[in-house]
């Protein structure tokens, strides 16, 4: 059975199953398949272009994937596009991508010209109508199933296409190596426009699990959250280890008030060891995963679970091991295999990996080559593997630096940072002179409670910490201590909005 006959037949199964939990409001898989199937005759009366995608503007709704199953039943893929979005980001998705539709589950907050618009009024009138649906066209093989704008490098998004075939490997990968249980309740946090939201989305509904939804208006109120939290009697986590770290904050955050709680995966950005040592101490029964993989490479390709020994033996925790089906080799810039032990470009082919961006051949041409004959994607991360096979992540080729001609890695000075005792949790971005070099590193800290009378106290103390675990060229010139590090809509450290500060 491919993905939508999966997630339809759990509502001849088990109709009344609860297959989204909305801060309490509850919709079933018959709903879910009521829902979906009224969108897919709608969009089919449209007498759309096949195959052509459809953009769907929302928040974590339930008709939000209601309409997403809908409209690839119709063999068309989607593209999710969250309310959250500034208007400028959706006028520019809707002219590189070309749908053919819109499907606002929420109003549009800017008029698309020349789109047919599938209005809130319309769709709540096509979910109140009872029709039969066959699937008969639906996305399958190499047909592209969503559509997710990364931001590019020149701050023009890039639509990742990700195929029905790269999506149900990922799946298998999902079920076969993560221990999870059918009929598991997962939380779903991330917005449907990131691609970490298809670690929740997917391997839930496919299953007979629930998907129990925390928005983003609950993450930013930090009591909320945790009046929320203990009532979703979830058994799988997923998110960014930087959510992780906020709910770390508050001390019920263990097993004995989230007995249920089995799984953590993790995935988006770097999980370091001081928030996976603490994770393990709260909850000492549970699999805790560390993942790796970009949107390109359909979510993650692979996986390391965090144990004791593990983390005595790693100081920067491994990305784990890849996926059967997929091969991950370590190049050098022309594109020959490195030794094991020595660092490279990180690159992945297989059946995960995308066909490319959307209408932009110049930029998938540069990302997408072909290695052993076989489509391969260039991530752009440095990494090694080491004697016992496991992934290291390196950084960023992007994020390196170069001050008084030493080559530095940003992320290798946020992870020094974030060993010094004194800081709960730190970023470096580089400031650059009227030369367009580096002429300082800054460092934004998050200092824990100390005695120090000021912070100039504050950061020789941390200097000194950081002269005995880094080399002196890579200890930021520049502290600046805030109460808290931006997070783009993702859950990311958004470093580019420090960078701005820095060099604005």
């Amino acid at each position: 059975m491919n993905v939508i006959q999966r997630i339809d037949s759990w509502a001849q199964r088990d109709p009344q199953r609860v297959a989204y939990n909305y801060l309490g409001k509850e919709n079933t898989y018959l709903e879910l398949k009521n829902y979906s199937d009224s969108v897919a005759a709608a969009i089919t009366n449209m007498d759309l272009p096949d195959k052509a995608p459809i953009i769907v503007y929302g928040g974590q709704e339930f008709e939000m994937i209601a309409v997403f199953l809908g409209i690839v039943k119709t063999g068309h893929a989607y593209i999710p596009i969250d309310s959250d979005s500034p208007s400028e980001r959706l006028v520019t998705i809707n002219r590189i991508a070309q749908p053919v539709a819109c499907i606002a589950v929420e109003e549009l907050p800017v008029e698309l010209a020349g789109l047919p618009v599938v209005t809130p009024a319309k769709l709540k009138q096509l979910f109140s109508e009872r029709v039969s649906f066959s699937a008969a066209n639906q996305v399958k093989g190499s047909d592209v199933f969503y559509i997710i704008f990364t931001s590019g490098t020149t701050g023009v998004p890039k639509g990742v296409q990700i195929s029905a075939q790269n999506l149900e490997s990922f799946l298998a990968w999902m079920e076969s190596d993560f221990g999870i249980k059918d009929e598991s309740t997962f939380l779903s946090q991330p917005p449907y426009s990131f691609d970490l939201s298809v670690m929740d989305l997917y391997p839930a509904l496919t299953r007979g699990g629930t998907l129990s939804v925390i928005p983003k208006k609950v993450t930013e109120d930090f009591r909320q959250l945790f009046s929320v939290l203990p009532q979703l009697k979830l058994n799988v986590w997923v998110s960014t280890p930087s959510f992780m770290d906020i709910c770390l904050l508050e001390k019920s955050f263990d097993e004995e008030h989230y007995p249920q709680l089995q799984h953590f995966l993790f995935c988006g950005e770097e999980l370091t060891h001081k928030t996976a040592q603490q994770l393990l101490q709260r909850f000492p029964h549970a699999a805790i995963y560390n993942t790796y993989g970009p949107t390109e490479t359909t979510v993650a390709v692979t996986q390391v679970q965090i144990t004791a020994d593990l983390l005595a033996k790693y100081e920067r925790l491994p990305i784990g091991k890849p996926k059967a089906d997929t091969k991950v080799v370590v190049v050098d810039e022309n594109l020959q295999e490195v030794a094991a032990g020595t660092a490279g470009e990180i690159l992945i082919y297989g059946p995960s990996v995308s066909q490319g961006y959307l209408n932009n051949p110049a930029k998938t041409k540069q990302a997408f080559v072909k290695f052993n004959e076989q489509n391969a994607y260039r991530t752009g991360d440095l990494g090694e593997f080491d004697e016992a096979g496991q992934l290291l992540y390196k950084g960023r080729l992007d994020f390196q630096v170069k001050l008084h001609g030493f080559r530095i890695e940003l992320e290798e000075v946020d992870y020094h940072l974030g060993k010094v005792g004194l800081v709960e949790q730190a970023a470096c971005v580089p400031k650059y002179g009227m030369d367009h070099k580096v002429s300082q590193l800054v460092a934004f800290v998050v200092a824990k409670h100390n005695e120090f009378k000021n912070n100039l106290e504050l950061t020789k103390a941390i200097k000194e910490q950081l002269a005995t675990l880094s080399m002196p060229y890579m200890i930021p010139q520049r502290f600046v201590y805030v109460d808290s590090l931006p997070l783009t809509t993702n859950g990311k450290v958004d470093r580019k909005h420090l960078f701005s500060e820095v060099n604005h």
